[in-house]
């Protein structure tokens, strides 16, 4: 499978929506970039896409939500995580708000073992 690479364009937008957290630190992934709190990511970048990771209620709410979609390789989709419509660079608003909702979700699990 090949994965997708994103634009600076893409990498920009992505990075103008992590939050100024302390407890966010931000990694490449495979050509991509994600977003972690206490080492468990609450969003990434695909190619062009971002995705938030939600508990099942909000993942309902966003995917009905024109635009959203299933993030992640095609046919294999991270089932906890949504992509946000990508309209939405031209009204970053929304985007904001579920970056949040997603970072509060994942900062209430707990902190990610270090591998080995």
């Amino acid at each position: 499978m090949k994965m997708p690479k994103p634009t600076e364009a893409d990498r920009d937008w992505f990075l103008s929506l992590v939050p100024d957290d302390p407890r966010v630190d931000v990694k490449p992934m495979f050509g991509n970039l994600g977003a972690f709190v206490n080492g468990n990511m609450f969003m990434g970048l695909f190619g062009a896409d971002v995705g938030v990771r939600l508990d099942e209620n909000d993942r309902e709410k966003l995917f009905a939500i024109e635009g959203a979609a299933a993030f992640g390789p095609e046919g294999r989709p991270m089932r906890e995580y949504v992509a946000m419509p990508g309209g939405w660079r031209q009204s970053p608003d929304d985007a904001v708000r579920w970056v949040q909702t997603a970072l509060g979700h994942v900062a209430a699990m707990p902190p990610k073992a270090p591998g080995p």
